[in-house]
């Protein structure tokens, strides 16, 4: 039945997609009808997924598992323990995205009814979910290039110019992230890590094992948003529809993080250095993503920095289970926790956006405002939130080890004093956006909402029950207050900002920020200015070439012989050629010979 269950949970949206493709040869009003039922039976797609995790794990019961041996190199995919969390999450994640997007509105808008926009989610969902159920490695790479290519359509879906700069942007990160990682698992099968289960292992022994792994934390580092590589984040969310942020955001960056976690040679050896490297690149992202962040306008687009300020407190955790082995599998363990919390808390967020916009007006409003806040509080970290579980897992994980001689459980929190900074502006943003007539509450709410129920409830169970190796928070006063105090301390400094702000005690970039500042994207800024300049000297240069052979041409033009020049040479030849010119030039030239011996003294 699992095997069967697992082929559905494959097949059904491919087949799905590639019916959409081929609507398009029918009439355009068969083709029409024919698309907006296909867009609606989209939602089901994540349903086999779903049931796939629910099957018993416990009492010895195999995995759920699907093999075909003729496909490439032997194909595999395995509902193991660190995959069934995050496909549950995932698969809610992208069930409730396409269900948001099934119903059009009279005036269609953030991708809704789009034949297109369900085609790349439908592709996205295959590839996501085979990346976390992959049992080996040609599995895992041919499902990473199918998500990683599928994103590109969810980026540029409004063919705006800003959706084509950050397609641009997110294509070339992707190749590049596709390139590190195929050289990187072709070193990792040499050394004996076709299935993953071995390949922490395999890496370990190898005699390329530091190639493998900076190939591995360049690779997978693209798609978690580590600092340099977290440009394309910024772009892409605020040109993708709204329910394409919020799988990108909620599902698809955690590919990197499920990466390093079943390639990296975690509990196998320390690398310190490595690790070392990893958790500063991770801590300098999650903290420079608040000031870049808060000086944003667009609310997405701070979402996008919460993001990668949220991924490097997760890639901090994984730096340390490379450094320190001992640590691997509780680091192991909170990084899931976490990934599966930040996957339903960011979702929510992202996807209230348009149902702020559609149903902020109506009298659904203050349900929306208490899931917005629940959602926030949730990414804060706040008490009794999912995200007060993955913080306090991560914090139990990481125990004991500094980094520059600071403490890690001291750093750590002050991520949650970020997060609390940026969602403030966040809320003020989205407080001041326009707000549409109000909607009657469709698909696109119900979606939401459960995303934000199961974001409450999913985190707290799948923890107790799937990952023992992380620790729960209890109730004591020193946990409540080891939770709450980032957020005050947070609120404390909003509020000083605010009030300086209004007193106009601060440069007007800082108390009214634009977005002018720090530009969307801050490090592609410069470096397309500088690709900019790199053109136009190279353009300059190839002008200049062309002028210079231009004026060769007409120098030699000018020099060229005209036809009276040609004939006296002529008949000077044919004067020489004869015997008698040959004889009288000898004779000059023995005369000249015999004066220049007569002269000399």
């Amino acid at each position: 039945m699992s095997t069967a269950l697992f082929a559905l949970a494959l097949l059904y949206p491919l087949a799905l997609t590639g019916a959409l493709a081929l609507s398009g040869t029918a009439s355009p009003r068969r083709a029409a009808a024919a698309r907006r039922l296909l867009v609606r039976c989209a939602p089901p797609a994540a349903v086999p997924f779903v049931l796939l995790t629910l099957l018993p794990s416990a009492g010895g019961a195999q995995p759920p598992a699907l093999a075909l041996p003729w496909m490439l190199f032997g194909t595999s995919w395995e509902l193991d323990g660190l995959a069934r969390p995050l496909v549950l999450a995932g698969a809610l994640l992208y069930g409730a995205a396409l269900a948001a997007t099934a119903w059009p509105r009279p005036a269609p808008e953030e991708g809704a009814g789009s034949a297109g926009l369900t085609a790349f989610l439908l592709v996205s969902l295959v590839g996501n979910m085979g990346v976390c159920t992959a049992a080996d490695a040609v599995t895992f790479y041919l499902c990473f290039a199918l998500m990683s290519f599928a994103a590109y359509g969810l980026v540029v879906h409004h063919r705006t110019r800003e959706a084509r700069r950050a397609g641009r942007v997110y294509l070339v990160l992707a190749v590049a992230s596709e390139t590190a990682l195929l050289a990187a698992l072709l070193l990792v099968v040499s050394a004996g890590g076709v299935r993953l289960a071995d390949a922490p292992a395999a890496v370990a022994g190898s005699e390329h094992l530091h190639w493998i792994v900076g190939l591995l934390l360049a690779g997978f580092g693209v798609k978690a948003g580590t600092l340099p590589l977290h440009v394309w984040l910024p772009l892409a969310h605020p040109a993708a529809p709204a329910a394409a942020s919020a799988v990108l955001s909620g599902a698809m960056v955690k590919a990197g993080i499920v990466g390093w976690l079943r390639f990296l040679p975690l509990g196998e050896v320390a690398l310190e250095g490595w690790g070392t490297a990893l958790v500063l690149l991770a801590l300098a992202g999650a903290f420079l993503a608040v000031p870049v962040g808060d000086l944003q306008r667009d609310p997405k687009v701070v979402l996008a920095y919460s993001t990668i300020s949220q991924m490097g407190f997760l890639a901090s955790v994984v730096g340390v289970a490379l450094a320190v082995p001992e640590l691997a599998e509780a680091c192991a363990g909170a990084a899931v926790v976490y990934s599966v919390h930040h996957g339903f808390a960011k979702g929510a967020l992202f996807l209230g956006v348009p149902v702020w916009k559609h149903f902020g007006s109506a009298r659904t409003a203050p349900l929306v405002v208490v899931g917005m806040a629940g959602a926030a509080l949730a990414v804060a970290g706040a008490p009794l939130s999912s995200g007060a579980v993955g913080k306090y897992a991560a914090k139990h994980a990481v125990e004991g080890v500094t980094v520059l001689g600071a403490d890690l459980t001291q750093l750590l929190p002050l991520v949650a004093t970020g997060s609390t900074l940026l969602l403030l502006r966040f809320g003020v943003l989205l407080a001041r956006a326009d707000l549409g007539p109000g909607h009657r509450p469709d698909a696109e709410l119900w979606a939401w909402l459960l995303v934000v129920a199961t974001g409450i409830a999913v985190p707290w169970s799948l923890t107790r029950r799937w990952v023992p190796s992380a620790d729960l928070p209890g109730l004591e006063l020193v946990t409540l207050w080891d939770a709450s105090w980032p957020i005050l301390l947070g609120l404390v400094i909003g509020a000083a900002w605010w009030a300086l702000s209004a007193r106009e005690a601060l440069p007007s970039w800082a108390a009214h920020p634009d977005g002018r500042a720090v530009s969307p994207g801050d490090l592609v800024v410069p470096e397309e200015a500088l690709l900019r300049r790199a053109r136009r000297w190279a353009a300059g240069t190839q002008e200049r070439g062309a002028r210079s052979r231009a004026a060769a041409a007409e120098a030699a033009r000018r020099l060229r012989p005209g036809p009276r020049e040609l004939d006296a040479a002529r008949s000077a030849v044919r004067a020489v050629h004869s015997w008698s010119g040959s004889g009288a030039v000898l004779l000059a030239l023995v005369a000249l010979v015999v004066l220049a011996l007569a002269v000399a003294p």
